[in-house]
């Protein structure tokens, strides 16, 4: 069996997964590789179900491309329009969707079982600002020696974080131990429209 040949870079990353994958490319006028197609023209028109062939003459007949639009139909659907327009609106698209998607994030504030006051009120200001921004917060604590003895008291902190937060936060994951960690995770209240 012969030994496949891989670069540096993708024996050392973990994640790689082989070659990118690529977007499915619209195929166009002799792209078209199937017998027969459905055809629309540009006035958004059935022409019916004619030959390959046939549609590319009455494409170049309008002066523009034949696309197209979906190929697992059967017959596939294509389209008499301008490519270059086509393609120019799909990325308009593309834009305008990307535009209107809300990216949430994790951010994490922690805190220790003897905190004082002044750290505690600063954390909290911290906590504020990245709830007002929109993102969820997780409140940690964790027990070094001795305050694994005594564990309630940093439930208790928590629980004060939570209590101080009420108006703007709502309980996303109730706080609960995990090994040496206490936490819990708060998130923006949905604001009344």
């Amino acid at each position: 069996m012969r030994k496949q040949w891989r670069w540096r870079s993708q024996i050392s990353n973990p994640n790689y997964r082989g070659r990118p994958q690529r977007e499915p490319q619209v195929r166009i006028n002799h792209r078209i590789r199937v017998p027969e197609v459905r055809v629309v023209d540009p006035k958004n028109e059935q022409l019916g179900i004619m030959k390959t062939s046939e549609a590319l003459k009455l494409a170049q007949a309008y002066g523009i491309d034949l696309v197209e639009i979906s190929p697992t139909a059967k017959p596939p659907l294509c389209r008499i329009m301008d490519y270059g327009k086509f393609k120019y609106d799909q990325e308009k698209k593309k834009k305008e969707q990307k535009k209107h998607q809300v990216q949430t994030k994790l951010k994490e504030v922690k805190f220790r079982v003897n905190v004082e006051e002044h750290d505690y009120v600063t954390k909290l200001r911290n906590l504020e600002k990245f709830i007002e921004h929109g993102d969820r917060v997780k409140v940690s604590l964790m027990f070094r020696g001795r305050e694994n003895a005594h564990r309630e008291l940093g439930f208790e902190v928590i629980q004060r974080v939570i209590k101080d937060t009420a108006e703007l936060t709502t309980i996303d994951q109730a706080p609960r131990l995990q090994g040496r960690f206490v936490s819990a995770i708060l998130v923006p209240k949905k604001k009344a429209k």
